[in-house]
């Protein structure tokens, strides 16, 4: 009986837990847990009170729910973050196609009402909504950029985005998306127009760029400049300090060097200056025997030549100023005479002439009259001058014409250096003298230059003789020689 009792208890038992592991087994298989970011949506029963009544499905966020296997259907929506990009051609209000790239973030809302739109429009098409999305985007953002201009769109971004988000907006809410964030991310401008647009900023903010770096440029290069200078200062400074050491190590040197040589050329200096005064000495005595044997001889006959005939032309000359210096006072004590009875004159009328007008009248006259006797008086004074100076040329001529020979070796004595200056110039023009015969043929060519004096000698005593004789060319009687110098005369 107890056995009995034991194996219906063991079945009861047994059957209790095959009951609970269906249970379980059952349970779990009716349970349904919806994740944090998805929603739920389940059907096939009507669930009353509530929003859920009116829209004939349950939605279930985050909790867990029973689902009747065969009965109700779930299915998920998920909750997540969607991204699309944007990628759309579009003309501006200018007639400028571009192109928009951007990104749109989006998802389903988190209200009831949102997941429910969501769901009817997007349960079994999820993998669509970034399509459906782009194209939402698309025509809304053509209608905006038409009217817009580049401008605009380029200063101001987030007008084109905002406005592009605002428009959407309530399209999206109806579908049950909620827009998290909207970029544009470029503008593509084709036909080039940004750039265009872009270019005068740039070239202004390149020539300022290329300004500034050319005045750096320059600053820094006036500064290097600087730096040189100074540098090249300091090399020179102390170049000029080591030249004046190293100048005053050289003259140390060279003067220890020429020490020994210097006392030699020294000594030989010496001997150099005896030498020389020795032939100095030599030279003084055979020029002073030439000056007694030669010179002195040959200066005194000359000197003895020349100063009879010059004191017999002072003597002519003498008395023909004496002449001349006696007309000459003469005729300037008349003029004087003449003067001071003008003046006396003058000075009577002008006396006269104070009482009434016709005296003045008179003082002019005695005036100009005075004034003529004053030009007579100078005019004879010329006259006597010139007198003066005719008689001192006719004593000249006289005293030539008595003693030509006297004046003319006196004129040639006094031009003698600047005749044989003249003689000589020919061959102050030669480079190179060639000479044949030595010595011999240099005395030749002195001597030949010399002549020409004698020569010029001879035909001022032709010339003079021929005037006096009348007839050119012909010889005096008194020497026998025609036109031949006198023994006496220098060559």
């Amino acid at each position: 009986m107890q056995f009995f009792i034991g194996s219906i208890l063991g079945l009861v038992v047994g059957a209790v837990v095959v009951a609970l592991i269906l249970l379980f087994i059952l349970f779990r298989l009716m349970w349904r847990v919806a994740e944090p970011n998805e929603a739920l949506i389940i059907s096939g029963l009507r669930h009353g009170g509530g929003s859920e009544e009116n829209l004939g499905f349950k939605i279930v966020t985050g909790k867990g729910t029973l689902v009747v296997p065969g009965v109700q259907a779930v299915r998920r929506l998920s909750l997540d973050l969607h991204e699309t990009e944007l990628q759309i051609d579009c003309v501006t209000h200018q007639g400028i196609p571009l192109k928009i790239r951007g990104v749109v973030i989006y998802k389903v809302g988190d209200d009831m009402v949102s997941i429910a739109n969501a769901a009817r429009r997007f349960l079994d098409q999820q993998n669509q909504m970034d399509q459906k999305v782009h194209n939402l985007f698309a025509g809304h953002l053509r209608a905006i950029v038409g009217n817009m201009t580049v401008e605009d769109m380029i200063r101001d971004r987030e007008k084109l985005t905002g406005l592009a988000r605002e428009h959407v907006g309530t399209e999206m809410e109806k579908l049950g998306l909620i827009v998290d964030s909207t970029q544009v991310q470029e503008i593509i401008d084709p036909t080039g127009y940004i750039e265009n647009l872009a270019q005068p900023h740039a070239w202004a903010v390149a020539r300022e760029a290329r300004i500034a770096k050319a005045q750096a440029d320059r600053d820094a290069t006036e500064k290097e400049q600087e730096a040189e200078a100074i540098k090249a200062q300091a090399r020179r400074d102390a170049q000029m300090k080591q030249a004046g050491y190293q100048a005053e190590v050289d003259q140390v040197s060279a003067q220890a060097r020429q020490a020994g040589p210097l006392s030699e050329a020294t000594a030989r200096q010496k001997v150099v200056v005896e030498e020389t005064k020795v032939a100095e000495l030599e030279a003084q005595r055979v020029e002073q025997q030439l000056q007694v044997q030669v010179r002195k001889p040959a200066d005194a006959r000359a000197y003895e030549q020349v100063t009879l005939a010059g004191a017999e032309r002072e003597s002519h000359i003498a008395q023909a100023q004496g002449r001349a210096r006696e007309v000459e006072l003469q005729a300037a004590a008349d003029a004087s005479k003449v003067k001071l009875q003008a003046g006396a004159e003058a000075e009577r009328v002008k006396l006269q002439a104070g009482a009434n007008s016709e005296q003045t009248r008179m003082l002019g006259i005695a005036e100009a009259d005075a004034t003529r006797a004053k030009g007579l008086a100078e005019g004879d004074a010329i006259k006597a001058r010139g007198m003066a100076e005719a008689d001192a040329i006719k004593a000249r001529a006289d005293a030539l014409a008595s003693n030509q020979d006297a004046v003319i070796g006196q004129q040639l004595a006094e031009k003698w250096p600047a005749i044989v200056e003249a003689a000589a110039k020919p061959f102050g023009d030669i480079d190179q003298l060639i000479v044949l015969n030595g010595a011999q043929g240099i005395s030749d060519t002195l001597a030949q230059a010399l002549s020409q004096g004698a020569t010029g000698l001879k035909l001022a005593r032709s010339l003079l003789s021929g005037g006096r004789s009348g007839a050119a060319g012909e010889a005096s009687p008194s020497n026998g020689q025609g036109a031949q110098s006198p023994p006496d005369e220098p060559r």
